[in-house]
């Protein structure tokens, strides 16, 4: 069978069992919608919340980074496991004692105001809308080069998908629809690696295959080295980022994910405490299924595609280099008209992506209008790479359409979680907390449904018109979690001195900062700003990394301001001395 016809059926058999799950699981009131109850089970909730966690960008783009960046791109593996491990350990336990299901309700209820519940509302908002919206795109372009289908009639699909299981079930249908997701996600991950892996080294175990060897000996990572070397990039396993840079980096990847908010939530689908530890525990377990092959992943899919296109005439190449190419993520222009693809250090094009013309060259390749002067002729988007290489390492079609179905089930469980958490800031933070306190649990319900759709509607146009600043205002948000929501969160814990002065001056000054920095370095985004070169960069801190000094000014200027102002009311410091004691646990007793 075709691939098309493969993924046509996998892509509808997964489908059919998320629409089957949103109907089994219809939430009938404001707690089912908002955390299911209470009532799921920790291995349930662990296989929830890693699918909720491992969006497109763990599933399609992180083994892409880490393919090209090579050393560097570890900052990326580095950082968004450590920032699960800080969230499961530092905060999960204790925002779950505290009781309050969303970030926002605990920053109110915590710092005894509504200007701090509205403030971490915008940052859920704008957090939530970025990340979804991504999703958004990843689930078009999947379409689009799986089913052949135009990417905004793949992004209608994927929106009306997501819009049944979340609308009809909140919390509750996301929930189971997220461990089915998981299923597939993971299953889709580790088949292709399995097979690429016995197909390169003979080991049936990536991870191990990853440091074994070839046919003729030589370790797979010594040979990608050479192969790098040989066309003029910087050895593999060598990085190229200071040691301070990747610290900054690393430090505020973690920071920034351990305050996403659609995670956070998850914690309280569980009935207890203690569930709720084991819940993380577990789903710690199945990240790392993912997160340890997916350098394993990057490095065959390095080796496979300098191997197959490097100095290779472009008539030669297999069928799927031009279905890529067709998409508009690989693009190839003959700089020196010898018909062959010179894929060598430096960047192919003037600009970051390709601009295509209508026409076609010499060999049939789609010709682009902005060719840059580097001897590089090859462009490859990175998030491809884990798409591309079943079919780059010539697998079955039942192997690729998997991949497919797996690319859709992150991008999906993802989606629902964050729809979930803006909708619950509209319905729950805003309207039942501060517009309207007497609505009814039937007239929040409808809110919070409404609010979805609105949502939806709005992540769809970001998945269709995608802003051509997507990427910076990704990292923007992270920033923006980091400098933000992070500090206010751990030290509403474990500080109980903390007061409302000091939490709500330490994140304006934090996002006000990050703001600053991402437009000055990365963005440009007001137009009136160019973005300043590396040379200029404060303390040689990249935009990646200046989360970590945002934070940590945001938590001085916290400190500073909550020392020089009325401490909190005492029933709050209780509050926080209370949520400290781990549940059950009575006072020593002497002997």
């Amino acid at each position: 069978m075709s691939v098309e016809l493969w993924t046509w059926i996998l892509v509808g058999l997964t489908f059919a069992l998320y629409f089957g799950i949103a109907i089994w699981a219809k939430a009938g009131s404001t707690k089912e919608f908002y955390v299911a109850s209470g009532g799921v089970s920790p291995l349930a909730n662990g296989m929830a919340t890693a699918a909720d966690w491992m969006s497109a960008a763990s599933f399609i783009s992180m083994a892409g980074l880490i393919s090209f960046m090579g050393y560097d791109g570890s900052v990326f593996l580095m950082g968004w496991t450590g920032g699960y491990v800080l969230l499961a350990l530092l905060l999960a336990p204790y925002l779950r004692k505290f009781g309050k299901f969303t970030v926002p309700d605990f920053i109110g209820d915590r710092y005894y105001s509504n200007t701090a519940r509205t403030v971490a509302v915008l940052c859920a908002l704008i957090v939530s809308f970025t990340y979804v919206a991504g999703q958004m795109r990843g689930v078009g372009i999947v379409f689009s080069q799986f089913l052949q289908v135009d990417i905004t009639l793949g992004v209608i699909i994927g929106m009306t998908v997501v819009l049944v299981f979340a609308f009809l079930g909140g919390m509750k249908g996301i929930t189971y629809t997220q461990v089915a997701q998981y299923c597939v996600l993971i299953f889709a991950f580790m088949v292709p690696a399995i097979f690429i892996s016995l197909q390169m080294t003979g080991s049936v175990i990536p991870q191990m295959g990853m440091g074994g060897t070839v046919g003729d000996g030589t370790y797979l990572l010594d040979k990608l080295d050479t192969l790098h070397t040989e066309l003029g990039f910087s050895a593999y396993t060598s990085g190229s980022k200071s040691t301070w840079d990747v610290f900054a980096i690393t430090m505020a990847l973690m920071v920034g994910t351990a305050g996403l908010p659609h995670v956070i939530v998850r914690f309280f689908t569980v009935p207890k405490v203690r569930d709720a530890r084991k819940s993380a525990g577990l789903a710690l377990l199945f990240i790392a299924i993912l997160y340890t092959t997916a350098p394993a992943v990057a490095v065959f899919a390095r080796t496979n595609l300098i191997e197959t296109v490097s100095n290779e005439e472009y008539t030669a190449l297999p069928q799927w280099f031009k279905n890529w190419e067709n998409t508009g993520l690989i693009a190839w222009t003959d700089k020196n008209q010898d018909g062959r693809i010179q894929y060598v250090n430096g960047n192919a094009l003037e600009g970051k992506k390709p601009v295509f013309s209508d026409d076609r060259g010499a060999h049939g390749q789609r010709l682009i209008t902005n060719p840059g002067n580097s001897a590089n002729e090859l462009y490859v988007d990175r998030d491809i790479m884990v798409l591309a290489n079943p079919e780059i390492a010539n697998l079955p079609n039942w192997v690729i359409a998997l991949v497919a179905a797996g690319g859709l089930a992150a991008a999906l469980s993802t989606a629902a979680g964050l729809l979930l958490v803006i909708s619950t800031s509209i319905s729950h933070d805003l309207i039942k907390k501060q517009i309207k306190p007497d609505i009814s649990d039937k007239g929040e319900l409808l809110a919070a449904r409404i609010s979805i759709l609105v949502a939806i509607i709005i992540a769809g146009i970001f998945g269709i018109y995608p802003p051509g600043f997507v990427a910076a205002v990704v990292a923007l948000a992270f920033g923006l979690a980091a400098a933000s929501f992070f500090p206010a969160i751990i030290l509403g814990i474990f500080d109980k001195r903390m007061n409302k002065e000091g939490a709500i001056s330490g994140m304006v000054v934090g996002i006000l900062l990050m703001l600053f920095y991402m437009i000055k370095f990365k963005t440009g985004l007001i137009g009136v700003m160019d973005t300043a070169p590396q040379s200029d960069w404060w303390l040689g801190t990249s935009p990646e990394g200046f989360g970590t000094i945002a934070m940590l000014i945001n938590v001085l200027v916290a400190v500073v301001v909550s020392r020089m102002t009325a401490a909190p009311p005492q029933t709050v410091q209780n509050l926080v001395e209370d949520i400290r004691i781990p549940s059950g646990s009575g006072k020593a007793q002497a002997h």
